[in-house]
């Protein structure tokens, strides 16, 4: 398949484009240097220099898949990108046959008493300063489920989402998932071949699905 990953070059993105490079389908890395972009996936990479606003229906529909991997830090000041974005992609792709993936946090999981993980954050102190990214991925979710004529997939990764190889994973729905220690921990390998086993083998077709590492 061709499969388009915006932010191909992130710690996310980079993973996914070598799993799906791997597999034997035709990834482009969707980025704003091109330059910057093969010194990180290496100097024969596919890639796509344009910044994922000015990314055109024509742009988006030459791919079978999309990858939104986009992702800002916490504390960023326009925290709402994650939605723009999102917003923007589906609007591109109504009524084509590209399929959308996006990585959204893990703030919109329930937790085990039956809230969601966001309604935990909004709670801690001086939560303010970085509350923005996990807000708005929570929102994201909120607009796709309302999206009937777009092929979309959400993936929410564990609590902890750190950079790592893969190593196998257990896959669950819309709550946070635990190993057996009580951690909720993903490496962005292992969240790499899940969505590329989503992508495979569609089993969440307008839904979330979320994952964990598992144990050795």
């Amino acid at each position: 398949m061709k499969i388009g990953i915006i932010g191909g070059n992130g710690k996310t993105g980079a993973k996914i484009y070598a799993e799906a490079m791997s597999r034997g389908h035709q990834a482009t890395a969707i980025v704003r240097s091109a330059q910057k972009a093969q010194a990180v996936l290496g100097e024969d990479a596919n890639t796509l220099e344009k910044d994922a606003f000015d990314l055109t229906r024509d742009d988006l529909t030459a791919f079978d898949v999309v990858v939104d991997a986009f992702g800002l830090p916490q504390g960023f000041p326009k925290p709402y990108l994650h939605l723009d974005l999102v917003t923007q992609l589906v609007a591109r792709l109504r009524e084509s046959s590209t399929r959308l993936v996006v990585i959204i946090g893990a703030a919109s999981l329930k937790m085990p008493d039956g809230r969601k993980l966001i309604d935990h954050l909004l709670a801690m102190p001086d939560h303010e300063s970085w509350i923005g990214t996990p807000l708005n991925q929570t929102h994201e979710l909120d607009f796709l489920q309302m999206i009937d004529n777009v092929s979309w997939v959400a993936a929410s990764p564990s609590r902890e989402f750190v950079p790592g190889d893969a190593t196998g994973y257990v896959l669950g729905t819309d709550s946070v998932l635990f190993d057996a220690d009580g951690r909720s921990h993903l490496t962005t390998g292992n969240m790499a071949v899940a969505i590329l086993d989503e992508i495979e083998s569609p089993e969440h077709e307008h839904g979330r699905f979320t994952a964990r590492d598992k144990e050795v």
